[in-house]
């Protein structure tokens, strides 16, 4: 489990629910994390899958951690894998490949 900036983000950000898979239809399910891009959302519950990026936590006001959406993109560009024409690397699902090219 990611560890975030402060309790009550790591609260909000794994909200298990005995009545809601999805965390989109959970109205206690207020944060989105995705580790991926390390993107913290609020989330819109209007039906849908849609959230706000924040860059402050809510509790705390901590800076959160810059959106690595960018650096995703350009590193398979780098690999020649397009993510919309191409299978998409196991690790890059999600925060794996943040660790960069593993060492086996």
């Amino acid at each position: 489990m990611t560890d975030h900036c402060c309790e009550a983000m790591n609260r909000h950000a794994h909200v298990e629910c005995d009545q809601h898979t999805d965390p989109f239809a959970c109205p206690d399910t207020l944060i989105t994390f995705g580790a991926r891009f390390q993107e913290y959302g609020l989330i819109v519950h209007d039906g849908g899958t849609s959230a706000i990026t924040i860059g402050f936590c809510p509790w705390c006001g901590a800076r959160l951690p810059e959106s690595q959406r960018d650096r995703w993109f350009d590193e398979l560009e780098r690999r020649g894998i397009d993510p919309w024409e191409d299978e998409v690397p196991a690790e890059f699902q999600d925060d794996r490949w943040l660790a960069g090219p593993s060492r086996e």
